[in-house]
């Protein structure tokens, strides 16, 4: 706490939550509570799945320029079907959408910052207490369950 004992005023002051989303105000489990690892991987496995097989179009699979390709087809597809069916292929399957912590409609900006910092990979393996990855954070986005 701070050394007013008022309200925590920097994010190291904060309480890690008791469970996923806790913090954000969803439940615990069930419908609308954050999404799992498990789901979260799985829906990745599809999405990638999917990306490789749309990149063979293009590329043979071996090739350096099948690679990114594929990397390129997994983040244009987050782009169109998060702000369209409000998650990717994966996560529809799985039973997940994202949505923005402000609520409302997650808008055409926070798919684009969100895929781009995913397709790098890094970002997407630094949670939080909330099992938010730094995508989400800085997207304002969380993958709940449907």
């Amino acid at each position: 706490m701070s050394s007013s004992g008022s309200k925590p005023t920097t994010f190291g002051e904060l309480a890690p939550s008791r469970w996923p989303g806790e913090r954000l105000g969803l439940p615990e489990r069930g419908q609308h509570s954050v999404a799992r690892v498990g789901r979260r991987i799985a829906a990745l496995v599809v999405d990638y799945g999917l990306a490789v097989v749309i990149a063979l179009l293009f590329a043979p699979y071996e090739s350096a320029a099948h690679s990114l390709i594929t990397i390129g087809v997994f983040a244009l597809m987050q782009m169109i079907f998060i702000p369209t069916i409000g998650g990717s292929i994966g996560h529809r399957l799985l039973g997940m959408r994202i949505v923005p912590i402000s609520g409302g409609w997650v808008g055409l900006w926070r798919p684009v910052v969100r895929s781009l910092l995913l397709a790098i990979v890094i970002p997407a393996l630094a949670w939080d207490s909330d099992q938010r990855g730094f995508h989400d954070k800085v997207a304002g986005t969380v993958l709940i369950r449907a």
